[in-house]
This record gives C-alpha cells, structure tokens and sequence, in this order.
C-alpha cells in the first residue's frame, strides 16, 4: 500500500512538473525597468585621478524565444543608462558625465514551479554584454574630450517569475555585467574604467 502511494504520489509530481514547463517555440516579453550600481571602486586613471561612477534607473524591455522546454534565449534593450563621473585626486574634483545602452544576449534555464506557497519559477541564465558609450563630457574647461569605448563582456542573470494568470507572471531579477571601458582625453588613452554593476529590476511578463 506504501509502494503503491509512492508511485501515485510521484505520478502526481511528474504531472505537476510537466505543467509548469514552458514549452519550445514559447515567446515571452517583459516591460519594466532596472538599476544599474555599478560596483564601488571603478578604477584610477593614469593622472592620479580616482573614477566614482553613480548608479541610475531607466525602462527596460526584454524578449525571450524558447529554443527547447524551459530553454530561452533572451536579448535585453532599454533606454539610454546616464552616469554621473567624478574623478578625484585628494582637494582637485572634476565631474564627468556620460550615457550608454548595454544590450545583453543571455541563454536561460528556467526551472519548473515551485509550491511556496505559489507556483513561482526561478531561472538562470549567462551569455554576452555589449555596451555602448556616447554623449561622453568631461568639466576641465572648454575644448577638452572625454571617450570611452565600448565595451564586450561576460553577463549572468539570474531571477524568479511569479505567476498571476497562465501566461503573465511578476519577475523580480538580477544581473552581473562585465562591463571594462577604456578611457582617453583628447586623444590620449588615460586608463581604463571599471564599472563592472550588478543590475537590479522588475518587469511584468508576458508570454505568447
């Protein structure tokens, strides 16, 4: 009778399983928005110059193609990221500004429901950051240029969705950028930056 209530009891589990799986062929969307921190200690230029670069919040939007069950493939975009700059060198300051966009290609594993006490989905997932720099400005008086380049870097994700109806779902998630930019004043390479931010965000999701 015990082997007989295991077995039903793992049919049952099995069942359930399969019905929080999301299927291939699956599109999904999320609309929300996320901060971006970058990480404290963001590098010291080749002048003595220490970099502090701010963290800022902009709407984000995401979609996800699932190439197998619980297998997505997902490009992340959003609206221009702002970044104050300073730089420091014991009583000198000078303030910097800069804009970017980091487009991030990740694949994701997302795991099947978990009872607690909702069905929620947690998921992982790695892949590729590319982040553009632009509307670069340094405050060292009138004819100075500030670049920084773009940048390639590793990206990892990791989340939970929680589902309020059969395909929308609330996700709260986090992600680590390797973000490294070179750099240069008026032509002339001073060092590299260090921004490197976790990047925190909600989004409500809809698949289709």
């Amino acid at each position: 009778m015990k082997l007989q209530s295991l077995v039903l009891a793992t049919a049952a589990a099995l069942t359930m399983t399969t019905a929080f799986a999301v299927p291939a062929g699956t599109w999904s969307v999320a609309a929300g928005a996320h901060y971006v921190d970058p990480k404290s200690d963001n590098g010291t230029l080749d002048n003595g110059l220490s970099v502090d670069v701010d963290g800022d919040v902009r709407p984000t939007i995401s979609g996800e193609y699932f190439i197998a069950n619980n297998v997505g493939v997902e490009l992340l975009a959003a609206i221009p990221f702002h970044h104050d700059i300073t730089l420091k060198n014991g009583d000198t300051t000078i303030d910097a500004e800069t804009q970017h966009l980091p487009p991030t290609l990740s694949v994701q594993y997302h795991f099947d429901g978990y009872d607690l006490p909702m069905n929620v989905k947690p998921f992982v997932g790695v892949g590729v950051n590319y982040t553009t720099f632009f509307k670069e400005r340094i405050y060292l008086g009138n004819g100075n240029d500030l670049e920084l380049d773009d940048s390639v870097g590793v990206a990892g994700h990791v989340g939970l969705d929680i589902p309020f109806a059969p395909t929308e779902a609330f996700r709260i998630d986090a992600r680590y950028m390797d973000i490294k930019t070179d750099a240069s004043l008026n032509g002339t390479d001073i060092g590299e930056v260090d921004i490197s931010p976790w990047v925190y965000g909600v989004a409500f999701v809809k698949q289709f």
